[in-house]
């Protein structure tokens, strides 16, 4: 049996703490109270049509779904140590939104939140829209399809992320990264991917300064490159590039298949570097 929660008002401390079977709709977690972890270990419930604006509200939630909500700025820390979540049609504008939590999926939904999604599992974001540094730090297993990310410094430490069909803005993206698959996307941004390992990237447009360097089983499936000078210094690599490089440095091993390159760079090596460049 459910119990459903309509049309009111809550800011006081844990005010629905280990709330259970429960629907939860057109609600608003705000006011004088300022009161933290409203829905703390909540077990099964439904969050319709609602506004958060207090620390904390979602920590410890097994088995939720939240639909057409916003979680505005004061909104911190919004759901952490939380699993089996749907959240669809949502705004999250809080830093740190997502932490260490596990199979949560994200639809249509407008995210704005640093260090979003760090040390989780099983997170997926698809036709959605989002803003933030350190996105998916030390993460796995991760899906994002049609995605928008403008951001920095992302997707470090991630082990088993899948990207297709997004647009992604960002810096020093992929860092230490592992199996990694990028499809069908765009990539924009400075020094990419240093010192991954099985990073695969196919029919990707690649913009920016600098790309995939020091990396392991690096591998480019009918890729595009635009302002890449210095590409793949120290990196063991097959790639296959539709088009002009602006310059390629020192590959390690492997290698590069393009239409054409501006300059081939072969200067002082720390290290042997046998990698082939090849016009065709």
């Amino acid at each position: 049996m459910r119990t459903e929660i309509r049309g009111q008002q809550f800011d006081e401390e844990r005010a629905l703490y280990n709330a259970q079977h429960t629907d939860v709709a057109e609600c608003v977690f705000a006011g004088p109270a300022d009161g933290e972890s409203v829905l703390k270990e909540a077990r099964d419930i439904t969050v319709r049509d609602s506004r958060f604006s207090l620390r904390y509200p979602l920590w410890h939630v097994q088995g939720f779904t939240m639909e057409r909500t916003t979680m505005d700025e004061l909104t911190r820390a919004a759901i952490w140590y939380a699993n089996d979540g749907i959240i669809t049609d949502c705004t999250l504008s809080g830093v740190k939104a997502i932490r260490e939590c596990g199979n949560i999926r994200l639809r249509d939904c407008r995210v704005e939140s640093a260090e979003f999604g760090w040390k989780s599992s099983g997170i997926a974001l698809e036709d959605t829209e989002i803003t933030s540094e350190y996105i998916f730090l030390d993460s796995r297993d991760v899906t994002l399809r049609n995605v928008h990310m403008k951001g920095k410094y992302s997707f470090q430490y991630v082990d088993g992320l899948l990207i297709e069909d997004c647009v992604l803005d960002t810096k020093d993206a992929f860092w230490h990264s592992h199996d990694v698959t990028v499809r069908n996307s765009v990539v924009k941004g400075e020094y990419l991917a240093w010192f991954s390992d099985g990073l695969t990237l196919e029919n990707c447009r690649i913009i920016g300064t600098q790309p995939l360097c020091y990396c392991q089983n690096l591998r480019l499936i009918d890729c595009t490159m635009e302002e890449t000078d210095l590409s793949f210094e120290y990196s063991d690599v097959d790639a296959t590039v539709k088009g002009h490089i602006l310059s390629v440095k020192n590959p390690h091993s492997g290698r590069i298949v393009c239409d054409s390159v501006g300059e081939i760079i072969r200067e002082a090596p720390v290290m042997e570097c046998t990698g082939e460049v090849i016009v065709r």
